[in-house]
Order: structure tokens, then sequence, then C-alpha cells
């Protein structure tokens, strides 16, 4: 199999278009998505995915195409305001999400139903076209991309300073509520760019999953949203491919979206595999007295589930930072 299996596809236009859709798509949830991974906030995400649908629809059915960003940009701000400022006022965060979730889902799936087309209208609403995006669209999803990446990255130091030492970063003076709009905020818009492409029940595998792989291959910090893009990007790259060359030398027609989700969650089977064997290993050599083995001098790394003193050294850089 020559390279031009893998690159010729991309010489089409509305191919070239939808990889570098996907392309930005991953380096934004690579960035953002590693935040959402150390505050646990993976079923927030998917109440804002629920809550960004109605926005979608309505704006669909009034505007078409055009108007699926500002309904959905609308949406998902006030669904992300909405659940912030719910979970710190004694309404219980899984109890709000859950509401969202079930409630704007609904109300989409009623506002659709109300036109005479509406099964193709859901089906492309719940799982996008990547393949279709046009270029209006791309610059609204690379534009709304680089706001996400901003607004997360001039606030990083509070935003890991909150995720490692939520108490640390209190007593530092640091208030926690900007700092959890903002994120929550910049997860909206994500999933408002992505449900353009990958639809609105793919989106949340893209800002997820490409995280949980890197969280199982590497224990730096600072590795994490590298190899979680490159994740989102292997991806995005082999599911347009694959369903580029089933559609044209097999007549099968499949979704790019479902491919790229396929191979992301095939990826995470890999390295949680692999991730358990080297742990076997680990667990095996532990298991033998210290004597048979040299000192290997490995560096010192950040095992953000277990090694706590780790987390302490982090807390205590920001604290002589403040």
């Amino acid at each position: 199999m020559d390279l031009g299996f893998f690159f010729d596809p991309f010489s089409v236009p509305f191919m070239a278009r939808a990889l570098t859709t996907v392309l930005v798509l991953a380096v934004a949830s690579g960035i953002v998505g590693v935040f959402i991974n150390l505050r646990n906030l993976e079923f927030i995400s998917d109440g804002l995915v629920h809550a960004v649908f109605p926005g979608l629809v309505v704006g669909f059915v009034a505007s078409g195409t055009d108007g699926l960003l500002p309904g959905a940009l609308v949406a998902g701000v006030l669904a992300a305001l909405l659940l912030t400022v719910a979970s710190r006022r004694g309404v219980g965060s899984d109890a709000a999400i859950a509401v969202v979730l079930a409630g704007s889902f609904s109300i989409g799936i009623v506002i659709v139903s109300r036109e005479t087309n509406y099964v193709s209208q859901l089906e492309q609403l719940l799982f996008g076209g990547v393949l279709t995006v046009t270029p209006s669209q791309l610059t609204q999803i690379i534009i709304v991309g680089v706001v996400a990446v901003v607004l997360v990255v001039i606030t990083w130091r509070r935003q890991l300073f909150l995720a490692l030492d939520p108490v640390g970063s209190r007593a530092a003076g640091y208030r926690s509520l900007p700092t959890e709009i903002v994120l929550n905020c910049a997860i909206a818009l994500l999933v408002v760019a992505g449900s353009q492409a990958l639809g609105n029940l793919l989106v949340l595998a893209l800002l997820v999953v490409p995280v949980a792989i890197a969280r199982l291959l590497v224990r730096r910090l600072m590795l994490l949203a590298p190899l979680a893009i490159i994740s989102a990007a292997l991806a995005g790259w082999l599911g347009l491919v694959t369903s580029f060359h089933a559609s044209i030398s097999y007549g099968i027609t499949a979704s790019p979206g479902s491919l790229i989700v396929i191979i992301l969650i095939t990826l995470y089977a890999v390295a949680l595999l692999g991730h358990l064997l080297v742990e076997r290993i680990r667990t095996a050599r532990r298991a033998v007295p210290h004597t048979c083995f040299e000192h290997t001098g490995q560096h010192p790394v950040l095992d953000l589930d277990q090694d706590v003193s780790a987390r302490r050294r982090w807390s205590a850089r920001f604290r002589r930072a403040v």
C-alpha cells in the first residue's frame, strides 16, 4: 500500500476542508480536554452537549445551516453559566446536569419534529456532516475554537491550580467561580464548534477520549495536551481516509464522524491494554527482591492519580507565584 492511499483523498476540496476542521477541533479539544479530565468534568461536558442541541435546532429551523452556530452559541453559553451557578447554590451538580440534559434534549426534539422532513434534519444535527462543511462554516469553527483555547490559555495557571489543589487555590486568594465559568464556557464553545462537524452526539468523544488516552500513556502533565492532540488528529485523519475509500472503492456509505469516534475508542483500548501490561510488569518487579535490579535513576514524574507529593509540589509552586 503506497502513501497515496493516505494522502490522495485530501486533494479533493471538501476532503481538505474536512481534514482542516478535524485538525482544528483536535488541537482545541486536546488543550481544553486536559482540564476536563483533571477536574472530572466529563458529565458536565455531556450536559453541555445536550444543552446545545435546542440551540442547534432553533438556528437550523430559522436560518438553515447558517443559523447553526449562532443558535448553538447562545444555548451553550447560557447552559454553561446555568450549570456553574446551579452547582454552587446548593443544587447538586449531577442533579442540575441531569435536568439540563433531559429537558434541553426534549425541547430540541419537539422543535425539530414540527418540520416536515424532520427525520433527515434530526440525523444531520445528531451525527453531523464533516464532509459537507462549507468554507464559511470552517471559518466559524476556527474562530470559535481559537476563542475557546484563548480562554483556557489566559487562565491556565488558575485552571491548573484549581484542578490540582482546590483548597490551596482558594487559600491563595483565587476566586473559583470565575475560573469555573471560563472553563465551562470554553467547553461549551468547543461543543458548538464540534457539533457542526461531528454532530451533537459524537462531539463528546473528541473532548474526553484523547486526553483519556494520554493519561494512560504518560504521567508528565505537560505531555498530556500534545499527546491528546496527536491522538485526536490521527483518529480524524484515519477516519476520513477510511470513509473516503470505503465509499469510492466499495460503495459503502460510512459516516466519517462515527468512524473517527470508533478509531478513537480503538486507540483507547490499545492504550488501556498497554497500560495494564506495564502495570503488571511493574507489580511483578516489585514482588522480586530489590537487590535483583539496578538503580535506574528515573526522573520524577507527575502521577496525577496516586502521587500526592507531586500534587503538593505543584501546589507549592503556585503558592510561591502568588
